[in-house]
């Protein structure tokens, strides 16, 4: 289907329907992403005031056939926010769509437009005695609307669920100016098709989320942090299921970590100091929280005791205190920043398994062996089954080095995940960068059942035009 770039006849139409205030700075920030793997064309950008003005927007965008990308903190890591090889696209931003529209503190539920961010999100409800679940390494910038479009994951997944299980309800604009308003605080509704989960991981190629009804939790009253070490991924899975058996719905996160990654912070962040003098080849990232009066400290101490016995944790790393746990916290959140640095060949966004998960590193590692020598950088949430595996040039050399070799990485990487019975994408969406693993990897049914609701939701094509389906 042919569209239109933006033009000036296109851009009087939307003055005239919204004001000139509309309008922002074409500024490049909103075309490339933040690993500099993605650039794209920017035509305009407008930033709506409330849903009305994005009502306007879309219709006359569907009129006109004019591409348009919605944008919201500009983090993502699959090129869904990036126009590349779209000609002059509008990019529509909820960065004036920053209401925290209400707040029911007894029914554990916060309103809010789809501006706001992670971090606005989290400082409303813990003054009001609550916890947003939701938390990214990106949460100053990352904005509920796009968090939502991705079904965002994060640390706090094997608690309580990704983006799609903390929402409740959605206000969208569709393509055609229609609104569907559904901002109910409902935990219970079967009254039909459940179409806020359809939009929710969408990536903006059906509507634009505007506003959203989010679930809040308890503040837990305890709550402790350690980072243990481990000899291998088998072990780390090992102290998962002890643990869980230990305290329940008690465990809020539990991550695993690969020397390589602190390996990584030394080298391009000297100024960080590390917890240990000695680099682990394993360590996990464990968090306990209790709404009761369980402390959690002394439930850490005895689980350490009871993993100590069984030979599955070498040494480790326990906090003493809230400052102390965010220092762990932040160093886990710092690994993401130093890959950056260091530059990644390839990264990919993995969901296997719990029970699988150290033989495909064990496996990964051989089948990479036989292309090149790299340094993997191999972490993630393994309570929830999602691994960050990471390739990484060998030292001294940057990965521009490794640009032919860069696609057999991938389809070697996402090849086995797929023998493993995975996903090729956990929690960043498909973006443009996944397209073609999307159509390799899934059922002719799924792909045809897709592009059927693409066509119903978005007839013109005009949202988010090669994301997620071509």
């Amino acid at each position: 289907m042919t569209l239109n770039p933006v033009d000036k006849k296109f851009l009087s139409k939307i003055e005239n329907a919204c004001g000139p205030k509309v309008f922002r700075p074409a500024s490049r920030s909103y075309a490339e992403e933040p690993r500099g793997r993605w650039i794209g064309q920017v035509g305009a950008v407008v930033a709506p005031r409330n849903v009305s003005e994005a009502s306007k927007i879309l219709k006359i965008c569907s009129n006109d056939r004019v591409p348009v990308i919605p944008y919201g903190g500009g983090t993502g890591l699959v090129g869904g926010q990036i126009g590349e090889n779209l000609d002059s696209p509008l990019i529509l931003s909820s960065e004036r769509l920053t209401t925290i529209i209400d707040i029911f503190p007894q029914e554990n539920v916060i309103v809010c437009e789809a501006g706001c961010t992670l971090e606005d999100i989290h400082n409303q409800a813990e003054s009001n005695n609550r916890l947003f679940p939701l938390s990214l390494a990106s949460k100053g910038s990352a904005r509920i609307g796009g968090n939502l479009a991705t079904n965002a994951g994060g640390i706090g997944v094997l608690r309580y669920g990704n983006a799609r299980d903390l929402c409740l309800g959605l206000e969208v604009t569709f393509p055609n100016g229609e609104i569907w308003s559904d901002l109910r605080r409902l935990r219970k509704d079967n009254s039909g098709y459940d179409l806020k989960s359809l939009l929710i991981g969408s990536e903006g190629s059906l509507g634009l989320v505007t506003a959203a009804s989010l679930r809040l939790a308890p503040l837990p009253r305890s709550e402790s942090t350690a980072l243990l070490f481990v000899n291998s991924p088998k072990d780390a899975l090992a102290v998962l299921n002890i643990t869980q058996d230990f305290v329940s719905e008690g465990l809020s996160a539990f991550e695993l970590l690969s020397g390589q990654g602190f390996s990584f912070i030394q080298e391009a962040m000297p100024s960080v100091q590390l917890p240990f003098s000695k680099i682990p080849d394993w360590a996990i990232l464990i968090q306990l929280g209790f709404g009761s009066a369980r402390n959690a400290e002394n439930s850490m101490i005895k689980l350490y005791e009871k993993i100590c016995c069984q030979k599955l944790v070498y040494d480790g790393v326990l906090a003493k205190s809230k400052k102390e746990s965010d220092a762990l916290w932040k160093l886990r959140e710092t690994i993401p920043e130093a890959n950056r640095r260091i530059g990644a060949i390839a990264s990919h966004d993995l969901s296997l398994p719990l029970s699988e998960i150290s033989t495909f590193i064990d496996r990964a590692q051989i089948e990479l062996s036989s292309i090149g020598r790299f340094r993997i950088n191999c972490f993630g949430h393994l309570g929830d089954g999602n691994l960050h595996f990471n390739i990484f040039p060998e030292t001294g050399k940057t990965k521009d080095q490794y640009s032919s070799q860069r696609d057999v990485i991938e389809s070697t990487v996402h090849d086995l995940t797929a023998e493993f019975k995975g996903s090729v994408s956990a929690e960043h969406g498909i973006g443009r960068s996944k397209v073609k693993d999307l159509i390799k990897y899934s059922s002719p049914v799924k792909l045809d059942l897709m592009r059927k609701l693409k066509g119903v939701f978005d007839p013109n094509g005009i949202m988010n035009p090669g994301v997620i389906i071509k």
